[in-house]
């Protein structure tokens, strides 16, 4: 590409003396210095939620087991569905990190708050590059401000903060291809934006942003080196986004009443969204995970006042754009950048509310750069920029905001805390309930769980997750009618609900309805043929009807699906070594698959060392086998298991005589 020269724009900001960032001048100690400081605060404020536990729907993002593979990585690029959304990159960064620390909390969440520093540090030197004063000051904001907290201290928002390094880095090379016109960055700069886009796609706003930026700086935009140069930049963008619009109306289902609104609706939406946005970056207090969701209506007039209230701040700015052109600017980045969550496009957290924090992460730039450049241009005017006075401004400024962002942090160290904080601000939350109630449920505390999930119901009847877990609790409580009952009534409003599915062939074999479980436990198989539990209890429940090589198939499925799970290998040599069916015992296969979950467990659990005696019994290795009951039998002694312990002297009494172990019992319910 040709090097043109660009006009000089008397719309950039004078330098500030000791800001380097706007003068442009190359990084001294002072600089230095700043970066280590930001760097601290950062970490400091968000230390609460540094071993913040899994939230929401953060063990749909960390990499599943099913993913955890080679081949699970090329079906995270390759396979529809493999992931909650399309964005393989992202999953990839899950993968590797899986790779290092495992299903620990505490690596990915410090990598979410070193991503979120590297951003702010990317910010300034934007900033820098754009030679707009307060560099350090909006750095800092943006690191240190509230809003942003849902963004870092949430494990399932990496890709908030993933795809805001590669969209300020393209930011970045972008800009210095605008000056130079030199091939290399441009194709860096496209590179990086794909990548970007393909860790989360509302980056998308890139080339609208540059082109935002190019009219600030010129005050008017050029076809030829303005706009070509950014075509390839909005047909990825297109392309991502249209993806994900795909993606979110087919995998993730964004379809029924929450999504069915009109143009005019969600216009109301967009111009109520942006205000109140904008009014928790100005005014961060009572910031809350899950908002109310408004209730939308195209006949009340008041709630015209949003999109118009909007529309009218634009043309004022518009007017004074002869004046300046940065206020109109940072709205227009503001406003753009938001586009792609202001209820135009569906979303499934529409489901809960019109509004996130973590919406503004990067729309955020724009107001955050407005603010901060003016105060630099008003202390600057007053002689008081490079007085400690003008230093301790802004330091009580970010402090503050410190304060606040660690404060809000603490909410995130726990989905328990979470949730209940989000019940104080928001009652009516029915998502929070249930998701509180299952955490209850999960811990013993069944009563508090049964009147969570009694509130979502109250506020939401048609809520079929609170459905499906009330019938969870009700069994747990010995109610299984009633806990059937509810499991239906899930899925009469979700019929394609894969453990109400499940769960309920639970609660029928329970009862002894197994030929209706066994319906159930098939339809949740053709719903998700990789869920091994549904394969687990269906063996069970073939057992039960005597169809016993299905049952052996259906265990077989489960050790394909899960090549970890020591209980899944001990179950079906288990079967191969006991039965009482001659046609269906296989000593052979049974030692090797005993074998196989003696080496996942380190030979620790008497019980598959049980399992692997009866195999030897079965293969007639007696000798083995006896040797190995012993083992099974001293270790259940040494874990207080007397019951276990005295079962297996019996066995090793048969063994000493040459005679298997049969068992005559059949396998239980689930």
């Amino acid at each position: 590409m040709k090097r043109h020269n660009r006009p000089s724009s008397s719309a950039h900001p004078p330098g500030l003396g000791r800001d380097s960032l706007a003068t442009g001048r190359s990084f001294g100690p002072r600089d230095w210095l700043f970066v280590a400081a930001l760097l601290a605060a950062v970490i400091w404020v968000y230390q609460p939620a540094l071993h913040g536990g899994i939230l929401w729907d953060d063990n749909m993002h960390v990499t599943r087991p099913e993913l955890r593979s080679w081949h699970g990585l090329c079906r995270i690029w390759f396979d529809v569905g493999a992931t909650l959304q399309y964005y393989p990159l992202l999953h990839t960064a899950f993968w590797i990190e899986h790779k290092l620390w495992g299903d620990a909390t505490f690596g990915y969440h410090l990598v979410n708050i070193l991503l979120h520093a590297a951003a702010a540090l990317m910010v300034a030197l934007v900033l820098r590059r754009l030679k707009i004063p307060g560099a350090y000051l909006a750095a800092a904001i943006f690191a240190l401000h509230p809003v942003h907290v849902e963004s870092v201290a949430w494990i399932t928002e990496q890709k908030n903060t993933l795809s805001a390094v590669f969209y300020l880095a393209a930011m970045l090379v972008y800009l210095h291809f605008d000056q130079s016109r030199k091939r290399w960055p441009y194709y860096g700069a496209l590179l990086l934006f794909a990548l970007g886009m393909l860790s989360k796609t509302v980056i998308a706003t890139l080339p609208g942003a540059l082109l935002v930026i190019f009219w600030w700086q010129r005050g008017r935009l050029s076809w030829k080196n303005d706009v070509l140069p950014l075509l390839p930049f909005l047909l990825v963008g297109a392309g991502g986004g249209m993806i994900t619009a795909w993606w979110e109306l087919q995998i993730n289902n964004c379809v029924g009443p929450d999504f069915t609104l009109t143009l005019v609706e969600r216009c109301l939406i967009a111009g109520r969204t942006a205000w109140f946005l904008l009014w928790k970056l100005f005014w961060p207090m009572q910031l809350t995970f899950i908002y109310p969701r408004w209730e939308i209506n195209a006949g009340t007039w008041w709630q015209y006042a949003f999109p118009l209230g909007a529309a009218a701040l634009l043309a004022a700015l518009w007017a004074m754009r002869r004046w300046t052109r940065a206020p109109l600017a940072a709205l227009l980045f503001f406003g753009g950048t938001l586009c792609p969550v202001l209820g135009f496009f569906n979303l499934y957290t529409f489901r809960f509310s019109f509004v996130a924090n973590h919406y503004q992460y990067l729309a955020s730039l724009g107001i955050i750069a407005l603010v901060a450049a003016g105060a630099a241009l008003a202390l600057n005017r007053w002689r008081f920029w490079d007085h400690p006075g003008g230093y301790l401004l802004c330091l009580t400024l970010v402090a503050s905001l410190a304060g606040l962002t660690r404060q809000q942090s603490r909410v995130y160290a726990n989905a328990e805390s979470l949730y209940r904080t989000t019940i104080a601000e928001n009652p009516a939350c029915w998502m929070a309930r249930n998701n509180l109630g299952r955490i209850m449920l999960d811990r013993g505390g069944v009563k508090e769980a049964m009147d969570l999930f009694q509130k979502a119901l109250e506020i939401k009847s048609d809520y079929a997750e609170a459905h499906y877990n009330f019938g969870l609790a009700l069994s747990a409580s010995g109610r299984v009618d009633e806990a059937i009952a509810h499991c239906e009534k899930a899925l009469e409003i979700r019929p394609d609900y894969t453990e109400a599915h499940n769960n309920l062939g639970v609660f029928l074999a329970r009862v002894g309805r197994v030929d209706e479980a066994v319906t159930h436990y098939q339809k949740a198989l053709e719903l998700n043929p990789a869920l091994a539990v549904a394969h687990q209890n269906l063996a069970i429940a073939f057992f039960q009807q005597g169809r016993t090589p299905e049952a052996i198939a259906q265990r077989r499925e489960v050790i394909r699906l899960q090549p970890e799970n020591s209980s899944a290998f001990n179950h079906l040599a288990r079967m191969l070594a006991t039965s009482p069916e001659a046609s269906v015992r296989d000593g052979a296969a049974a030692v090797q698959l005993a074998l196989q979950a003696v080496k996942l467990t380190a030979g620790r659990q008497p019980a598959i060392l049980d399992t692997l005696a009866a195999a030897y019994a079965e293969a007639g290795q007696f000798a083995a086998a006896i040797e190995t009951a012993e083992q099974a039998r001293a270790l259940a002694s040494s874990q207080n298991n007397t019951a276990m312990a005295d079962a297996v002297l019996a066995r090793i009494k048969l063994y000493q005589a040459g005679v298997p172990y049969y068992e005559t019992q059949q396998p239980s319910t689930p």
